[in-house]
Parts: structure tokens; C-alpha cells; sequence
């Protein structure tokens, strides 16, 4: 190997090292959860990743918010580098392990952003704890209506694939999410969580080559519908819709994330100077 080569590989190694130096670790229900936490300021941002995601999906979006606030990014349990044991946990078992994280933290309120299968999460975070949730960001969040979207286009197809990407699932590629929130049990709602600013951003960009019916013309469609109709229940709700990304907002689209979760902030921030 070249000299060259060799300062490329340890200089990319250094860098490597130093992106995660500021991860670490918390005991939480007995289990091993990573986190990184980075900025200031009298709000606290949760950046709650997605089914099988951790905290690496939030890279350029952790950096940008923690310029102006406080950001704790973290990977449940089962996800990224937290411990990973072998068995299923449910929306609830991860509101609790946020609880004891927050706690150990010593964070008393926090505006949660969430992608995803961590929409369900937050969700149920909102009406257990709604004294510790100032702010709500949803991000193409998981529904309990999936499935409904679906049977609503096709009944006899619909029910194809429910139990097709279930047994995916089972055999064990994300981590039991998708069996958990196709399970059709009932996630809060308004008025369960409080009344506080609630923004969803929803995509409903068309896919080329629809994987189910969800992801059809009509599935984005009513997709948009449903979640504009869930925001606005909410007094201080507002729906977002994007054509510029699919599922993976995030990623795809990391600016209008920043914006709105920087949105939502001032919301809050506006609601507490005037108490």
C-alpha cells in the first residue's frame, strides 16, 4: 500500500473517530442505549428515528439544530448500537425507555421530532407523559390506518400484502415495527395528547413503481388526506405535504425537516414569553 493511501486511511480513520467521540451510553430498563447530546438553549429537541433506524439517521439534521437548541439523538433499543436483544418491543416499552433516558438526563420537557415508525412512539410519549411534551413533529409518520388505506383500494389485494410484508417482518428485517403498527391497535389521538403545536409532514410523491398498494396513486392521495385531517384536529396543528421525497424525508429532503422542527421551536418558544 502507497504512503498516500495509507495517510488517506488513517486520516479518514481519525475523522471516524472523532464524528462519534461525543456518543455515549445510558443504562435504561437494564439495557445499553447510545446517545449523543450537543448544544444550548432552553429547548430540547428529541430527534426519535424510524423502524430499524438509530441516531445515524439524523446526521446533518442533529448538526444543524444544535446550533440553536439543545438535541439529543439516540437509537432505541434493538436499533443502531443499543443493545439488541432478542425479542420484540412495542411502542409503549419505548415511551418508557425515553422516560428513564430523559430522566437520567435530567430533561424535564421536550419538543419531540419523529420519523416514521418513532411517530408512533412520540404519540403515545405525548398522552402517557403530556407534561414533558411541549412540541410535536411528525414525519411520515406510521399509522394504524395503513392498513385501512389499503382495503379502502383494493380489499382482496390489500389483504395479500398486509400479511406478505407482516411475515417479512417476522422473520426478523425491522425489527417487529411493522407487526406492531399494522397491528390495528389504537395509537392517541387529539384530544388524548395535549393541546400543544403539532406539525405533520407528510410525503405524497408518486412512486414509479408502487411496492403495495399504500404506495399507489390513490394510496399517496389518501395518505395525504389522512394525515392532513389528523394535524388539523389539532388546535395548533398544521400538515405539511411534500412531493419532493418519499418515505425516507429525512434523508431526502433534510431542509424542510430543519425548517419546520426550527418552526415549531419558535411556536413554543412564543407560547412559554407569553405565560
Amino acid at each position: 500500500m502507497g504512503i498516500l493511501k495509507r495517510l488517506c486511511l488513517a486520516f479518514a480513520l481519525l475523522m471516524s473517530q472523532v464524528a462519534h467521540a461525543e456518543i455515549e451510553t445510558a443504562d435504561v430498563v437494564g439495557f445499553v442505549v447510545e446517545y449523543e447530546l450537543k448544544g444550548e438553549g432552553r429547548e430540547f429537541v428529541v430527534l426519535e428515528a424510524g423502524g430499524g433506524g438509530g441516531l445515524e439517521d439524523w446526521s446533518g439534521i442533529f448538526e444543524r439544530l444544535s446550533q440553536s437548541v439543545r438535541v439529543l439523538r439516540y437509537s432505541r433499543v434493538g436499533n443502531g448500537g443499543s443493545d439488541n436483544p432478542e425479542r420484540y418491543f412495542m411502542v409503549e416499552d419505548y415511551a418508557e425507555h425515553l422516560k428513564q433516558l430523559l430522566d437520567r438526563l435530567d430533561v424535564a420537557k421536550i419538543i419531540h421530532v419523529a420519523h416514521s415508525y418513532g411517530g408512533s412512539v412520540a404519540r403515545v410519549f405525548a398522552a402517557k407523559y403530556p407534561e414533558r411534551v411541549e412540541g410535536l413533529l411528525l414525519i411520515d409518520a406510521s399509522s394504524e390506518h395503513d392498513v385501512d388505506i389499503m382495503r379502502s383500494i383494493d380489499l382482496e389485494r390489500a389483504n395479500r400484502e398486509i400479511e406478505a410484508v407482516k411475515l417479512d417482518d417476522l422473520r426478523g428485517g425491522k425489527s417487529g415495527h411493522v407487526v406492531d403498527f399494522w397491528a390495528k391497535f389504537p395509537l392517541p389521538d387529539y384530544p388524548a395528547i395535549p393541546d400543544i403545536p403539532v406539525t405533520v409532514i407528510a410525503s405524497v410523491k408518486r412512486y414509479e413503481s408502487p411496492g403495495h398498494l399504500l404506495h399507489s396513486d390513490e394510496g399517496r392521495r389518501l395518505w395525504g388526506a389522512l394525515w392532513t385531517e389528523w394535524a388539523e384536529a389539532f388546535p395548533k396543528g398544521k400538515a405539511v405535504l411534500t412531493r419532493n421525497s418519499h418515505h425516507l424525508i429525512p434523508q431526502e429532503e433534510p431542509e424542510l425537516v430543519v425548517a419546520e422542527a426550527e418552526e415549531i421551536v419558535a411556536r413554543c418558544r412564543a407560547e412559554k414569553s407569553e405565560l
